[in-house]
């Protein structure tokens, strides 16, 4: 029997060129979330934030993030923001990126969102061809499949973080997978140090727990761009960081 391919991506950050490659040679693709690029850290000329204050603004931005200095980070962004009119710009440069984005995927698509992303416009964008799903599972190619979107509040207020009980809601809701999906890695230290951006993120505990007692084959998330260790097995589960696809071009492939 042929072997059954699945092509996965996270953190596409407006990398559309690459992703309308992604399904290359797969049977389908899973996309992990953070479609939406906003700001930058490699390149401070590049997203929505550098598109209405300036390189110079978003390179200051990275600073004050990186080093921890969250307050004056928010004040700087306050100050900016003081003169625009802030949901309808973002709004509208979002679905910029989205009709772009959305465009590029392969059929089929299986995708849930990240931390960036705005859920609310994606019922606007996603074809036929692509089935987003959070809190759910499906069967792909024989195997099951779950999904997780969104993640954790941090003090950078991302479009889409939830609460602790909210998430943990939805990893109960998937239950028993062979292979659990999620945009944020599982909460253990290794798997969310950033060793560019120098800084933990947030990590999951419902999703560790649940690694330990439903013992997917599988957990594939991303979120962390450059991690200090991107895969690592936690009891039966090989857990993975299928890595920053708006920086490599290269999606992560399952085979079975």
């Amino acid at each position: 029997m042929p072997a059954f391919r699945v092509n996965v991506v996270s953190d596409v950050h407006g990398n559309a060129e690459a992703l309308a490659r992604a399904g290359e040679g797969a049977d389908a693709l899973v996309c992990l979330g953070d479609l939406v690029l906003f700001l930058d850290y490699a390149d401070h000329s590049r997203g929505i934030f550098p598109d209405l204050f300036g390189a110079g603004n978003a390179s200051r931005m990275v600073e004050l993030r990186t080093a921890r200095r969250f307050d004056e980070a928010k004040e700087l962004g306050r100050r900016l923001w003081a003169g625009v009119d802030r949901a309808p710009a973002i709004e509208q440069a979002v679905r910029r990126q989205y009709a772009e984005l959305f465009a590029a995927f392969p059929t089929p698509t299986y995708a849930t969102y990240g931390n960036v992303d705005m859920p609310v416009l994606w019922p606007e964008y996603a074809g036929p061809g692509t089935t987003v799903l959070d809190g759910e599972r499906i069967e792909i190619g024989g195997r099951v499949f779950g999904f997780v979107g969104g993640g954790l509040r941090t003090p950078m207020r991302t479009p889409y973080e939830i609460s602790d009980e909210e998430y943990a809601a939805k990893i109960e809701a998937v239950g028993e997978v062979d292979v659990l999906c999620t945009h944020i890695p599982p909460d253990v230290p290794e798997l969310l140090y950033d060793t560019v951006a120098r800084r933990f993120e947030r990590g999951s505990r419902a999703l560790l727990d649940a690694i330990r007692s439903t013992r997917p084959r599988y957990a594939l998330f991303g979120h962390v761009h450059q991690p200090l260790v991107r895969r690592m097995r936690i009891g039966a589960t090989e857990c993975v960081n299928v890595g920053h696809f708006a920086g490599s071009g290269r999606p992560w492939a399952l085979e079975w």
